[in-house]
């Protein structure tokens, strides 16, 4: 036997599949929200005590995180999946869709949950380690503020369990299923909100000249936006700055006494995302000003950029490329979409990946989303092989 047939395999895991497709379907059938996955959590947490773990619940909300130590190793790595649902009106149409209206698993959350489900299975079957597995199923990554990973942190979880390294994917439509996407450094970027309120006077839409119009400005603010990217932010990074919502006024016939804008701005880097936030800041000021009228900004700061370390990249890209072959392996470009995970990432080292969901998969967050069940043996298998390599006696990431 050679030393890659020694852990496992894809083929090891395809005969659970018609068990894992079951555990996928009844988990999308009955979505939850972030902050109430009491019956999602529960589900794990038993499943996991059947298959002999050390269960723990309720860590930071809905948190639950399963323990399985074999042998004499002291190594201990964790493996995150998210399970919380959207609220959106699902669209898909299959069999077992959401039984619940305007609650759907449109980001892959019931797919992630199911295979990291399967890997516990198997290497409580197999037993092929040495050292701890520490399986985190974390609720609430849709939050925004106050996330699930900000919540388990906060709830002492590496304290609790404390893991040398954390690894966690995402399924990534557009590309092949079963296809793994890696990459050192930054990978996802931080996300912060600015709500801005632009005050102006209001009156007689036949009298402008009377008033101070704040639609008027907003328009002008919205365009004066686009250079903070353009002539602020060297061209060899990225950014985005993107005005989500505009509301002002209620009739034609009359100008406003203010309009709320919310924008959503993108980043790579620690240097850039607070350039962006200082250049947002001061050129909304300073540009309303110019108009007579008044700027209220609320720059709220969201989750911060993915950053994987290097060693546990090169590792868990290694591993992929040994279960699904090196043409099936590549290097992810850089997603302007967020992460809390990144928040597991600045306490300990470790690695977030992609998995392909279909080249014709509908995009995250869409009504007619659905996870591959093609993917649900590949990412089983890639999370217990993952495992047992980092905990191979004598191995080394």
């Amino acid at each position: 036997m050679s030393q890659s047939d020694k852990f496992a395999r894809i083929a090891d895991l395809e005969p659970n599949r018609p068990a894992l497709e079951e555990m996928r379907h009844h988990l999308h059938a009955h979505p939850e929200l972030s902050f109430e996955e009491e019956k999602t959590a529960a589900y794990v947490a038993d499943k996991l005590e059947g298959w002999g773990y050390e269960v723990t619940r309720n860590v930071g909300g809905h948190g639950v995180v399963g323990c399985l130590t074999v042998g004499t190793g002291g190594r201990n790595i964790a493996i995150r999946a998210d399970m919380d649902a959207l609220p959106i009106l699902e669209k898909t149409g299959v069999a077992y869709a959401s039984e619940i209206d305007g609650k759907m698993h449109a980001c892959g959350h019931d797919g992630h949950t199911t295979m990291l489900l399967g890997a516990a299975e198997y290497l409580a079957r197999t037993k092929n380690f040495n050292g701890t597995v520490t399986l985190v199923f974390q609720p609430a990554e849709e939050a925004g503020e106050g996330s699930g990973a900000q919540a388990m942190i906060a709830d002492g979880l590496f304290e609790r369990f404390p893991v040398d390294a954390i690894f966690g994917l995402h399924n990534h439509p557009g590309m092949p299923e079963g296809t793994v996407l890696s990459r050192s450094g930054p990978m996802m970027a931080a996300s912060d909100t600015a709500l801005i309120r632009v005050i102006g006077k209001g009156g007689h839409a036949s009298r402008p000249h009377l008033t101070v119009d704040p639609i008027m400005v907003a328009c002008s603010l919205v365009m004066a936006l686009q250079t903070v990217v353009s002539r602020n932010i060297d061209p060899t990074e990225t950014a985005v700055i993107t005005v989500g919502t505009i509301h002002g006024g209620e009739a034609s016939n009359v100008i406003s006494e203010h309009v709320d804008l919310a924008i959503s701005i993108r980043s790579f880097s620690p240097a850039v995302r607070e350039l962006l936030r200082k250049r947002v800041c001061e050129l909304t000021e300073q540009h309303v000003a110019a108009y007579g009228a008044k700027a209220e900004i609320k720059y709220e700061l969201g989750y911060p950029v993915v950053v994987n370390s290097d060693e546990e990249t090169v590792f868990a890209t290694e591993v992929a490329r040994e279960l699904v072959g090196d043409s099936n392996v590549s290097t992810c470009p850089l997603i302007p979409g967020s992460e809390d995970f990144a928040y597991f990432l600045q306490h300990k080292p470790g690695s977030f990946l992609r998995l392909g969901n279909g080249l014709d998969s509908a995009v995250l967050h869409n009504p007619k989303y659905n996870f591959n069940d093609e993917n649900l043996t590949v990412g089983a298998a890639l999370w217990a092989r993952l495992a047992e390599r980092y905990l191979a006696a004598g191995g080394n990431v």
